[in-house]
């Protein structure tokens, strides 16, 4: 996607293919995950049972063993994947993440008493903050699922002569007024934009 700028400017929108990488942020959960797909949560020592008859049994027992293993869990939410031409994740437990042939359950996200209190500077963990948690958690699934997706993206600067004034990465979705990358250039670029975005 390019944009023209002032002075025969333009700037370019591309994908930022090493750009993302939100589990080394500050985050308030943990992503539990297993299998193949281990390596896109975070590092863990819980171990599963293994021995489940279906995926709902999974999800159910999983939980369960999970509380076993890590204290005060507050919030957990099963991750499901569908595989099908690219791959993407979610929490919602519909379609296509309950499809039959091309998705399964991945892990889990969760969020402790101690990471609220940590996170908020609170001694009292509330239903208030739990709700909140689990909004966040489930934001940083989706976070991880665009970067699983390819939509970080990155934006270069060029003048007329194709020479490169300014270039920078890891905005997160495609919609420039919304992932952040305006507010990573001048006043005068910016106004160009959103200007030719109104017409």
């Amino acid at each position: 996607m390019k944009f023209d700028l002032p002075n025969n400017r333009t700037l370019e929108m591309h994908q930022d293919n090493g750009g993302g990488d939100s589990r080394s942020w500050d985050n308030l959960s943990q992503m539990i995950f297993v299998g193949n797909y281990k390596h896109l949560g975070d590092k863990h020592n819980v171990s599963f049972d293994g021995n489940y008859n279906s995926r709902e049994e999974f999800i159910e027992e999983g939980e369960r063993e999970l509380k076993k293993q890590i204290k005060n869990i507050v919030v957990c939410k099963a991750v499901h994947l569908y595989s099908h031409s690219g791959e993407t994740i979610s929490t919602i437990f519909g379609y296509p993440y309950n499809c039959r042939w091309d998705s399964g359950t991945i892990g889990f996200v969760i969020v402790t008493k101690e990471a609220i209190r940590e996170n908020w500077g609170v001694k009292n963990v509330t239903q208030k903050l739990i709700d909140h948690a689990e909004e966040l958690a489930v934001g940083e699934v989706n976070t991880l699922d665009q970067e699983i997706r390819g939509e970080v993206y990155s934006f270069t600067i060029e003048n007329e002569d194709g020479d490169v004034e300014d270039s920078c990465g890891g905005f997160y979705g495609d919609d420039i007024q919304k992932n952040g990358m305006l507010d990573n250039i001048g006043e005068e670029d910016r106004n160009f934009i959103e200007e030719s975005l109104v017409d």
